[in-house]
């Protein structure tokens, strides 16, 4: 079986032929609600559509996925159907055994086998799918029993908790000034550097700190947002995110100014000669962009032309795709809207901020002496800034609540009135809705790192495993004078 994904957008550059035109295929496509990034499966041999899962395909295409999701929920399906070809079985007569050894398969004799939260969500489109092929009666009923309550039987039996991890202020500081900046451990500059763009780097290191926001929605700011634009006051910036918000759930992010001092002096510093080599290449690709020629900030709004024709969009409604291609002219020539830039001059994706991570972190595990800060075993994420963003800004605003009271008196009166009233002052619903939880209860899980316990834990157990305390011998040796006393 082939796998391949809708893409709109090569329509004219590979099927404009004498048959059918480009545009037919296209508004066919926008007619039947098919969206770029729905699968397609294909018989390799005859690369005929493969009914049922087509229709899945067709199905998801309908719902509310963006591109990437659409893609993933491809891929399991693609991984699936390859397992049980090698089992000689295929999507329709599969057994829950066969099932049952995909999952093994995934969980433990792979490669590199998966987690349980990477499984729980292959599970929930395995469920979704059979679950389709019963509704539009492919089959009678689903190949794997229903567990109690209606559970997937395939799904991870225990529930995972947030994966929180975040940085100190010391850590953060070397992950973004030596592993992202270029500097050595002492703060001067390191000759052998060889990164290419180390302000762009910590400026979106910063943002992504400062705002506490996922990685799809710092990445993909346009330089309006952040008040790098001609005529805005700049400082601190405050705007809607939407398009790249998580489930779209629309909410205000606020970006400190120290924040967009760093990403203003990667506008003035590296951003100009990265546009400058790149203008030429962006002038060749004008057709597929969206060039804007005018933006409001005051409404929050652009216009250009986008495939031929005048369009206006909301900035907050600009899906990561759209913001992409979003280019303006320049002082050099065509230039992307978007704040952070790659060599190609547009903005960069996934794998290339992974890339830069990657790289830095390497670095910082090479010149790790006696006086860094503690490096844990996996290697640092993006979302990470997002979690110490999170602790950060609740642990700062429970302190400004305890005032002087100890912190057995505030923990206390936290639990007794923090989380029952004050909704509007309440710390962790503040920062629950800065982070655009869909539920408080995702927010609470913060509540475990709030409190540091250490020292209460080295003064619990301090005189236990001690060598300056007394040792068993002496302890015996005592409690075997008192017993021979007491006979005489």
């Amino acid at each position: 079986m082939d796998l391949v994904f809708v893409q709109s957008g090569l329509l004219e550059k590979f099927l404009d032929t004498d048959v059918i035109a480009a545009a037919e295929v296209a508004s066919l496509l926008r007619r039947r609600g098919v969206r770029d990034g729905a699968p397609v499966f294909l018989d390799e041999n005859t690369q005929m559509p493969l009914l049922p899962l087509c229709e899945y395909g067709k199905y998801l295409a309908t719902a509310l996925l963006d591109e990437s999701t659409l893609k993933d929920y491809g891929r399991v399906l693609g991984r699936l159907d390859n397992h049980l070809a090698d089992l000689g079985s295929d999507v329709l007569s599969a057994t829950e055994t066969d099932l049952i050894s995909y999952r093994s398969h995934r969980t433990q004799s792979q490669e590199k086998p998966i987690g349980a939260s990477a499984w729980g969500k292959e599970s929930f489109v395995l469920d979704d799918f059979y679950g389709f092929l019963v509704s539009r009666k492919f089959l009678s009923r689903r190949p794997v029993r229903l567990a109690a309550r209606g559970r997937n039987a395939l799904a991870p039996r225990v529930r995972s908790s947030m994966d929180i991890r975040h940085l100190t202020f010391d850590q953060y500081r070397y992950f973004r000034d030596v592993g992202l900046g270029g500097q050595l451990a002492n703060s001067q500059v390191d000759s052998t550097f060889r990164g290419w763009s180390p302000l762009r780097d910590r400026a979106g290191a910063d943002i992504a700190l400062g705002s506490g926001t996922r990685w799809r929605e710092w990445s993909t700011l346009l330089l309006p947002e952040v008040g790098l634009w001609p005529g805005m006051p700049g400082g601190a910036a405050e705007f809607v995110v939407q398009a790249c918000a998580k489930y779209g759930k629309a909410r205000t992010v606020y970006v400190p100014k120290d924040a967009t001092a760093s990403a203003d002096l990667f506008c003035l510093l590296e951003r100009p000669d990265i546009v400058r080599r790149a203008a030429q290449t962006l002038e060749r690709k004008a057709r597929d962009l969206f060039v804007v020629s005018k933006v409001d900030t005051a409404g929050g709004c652009v216009r250009g032309i986008l495939d031929g024709v005048v369009r206006e969009f909301q900035i907050s409604a600009m899906p990561p795709k759209l913001r992409r291609a979003a280019v303006f002219e320049g002082k050099f020539g065509l230039e992307a809207l978007s704040l952070f830039v790659c060599r190609g001059g547009l903005m960069p994706g996934a794998d290339a901020w992974k890339g830069y991570r990657h790289r830095a972190w390497t670095r910082m595990n090479a010149l790790a002496d006696e006086t860094t800060p503690h490096l844990p075993t996996r290697r640092w994420r993006w979302h990470d800034l997002r979690h110490t963003y999170a602790l950060r800004l609740l642990a700062y605003l429970e302190n400004i609540m305890d005032g002087s009271e100890s912190d057995v008196h505030a923990r206390r009166r936290r639990h007794r009135s923090y989380l029952t009233g004050h909704i509007r002052h309440n710390p962790l619903l503040i920062v629950s809705r800065r982070l655009g939880h869909a539920n408080p209860e995702t927010t609470y899980q913060y509540l475990q790192y709030t409190d540091d316990l250490i020292n209460e834990f080295e003064a619990a157990f301090s005189s236990w495993v001690s060598d300056d305390e007394v040792t068993y011998a002496e302890m015996a040796s005592d409690a075997m004078a008192g017993a021979n006393a007491g006979r005489r």
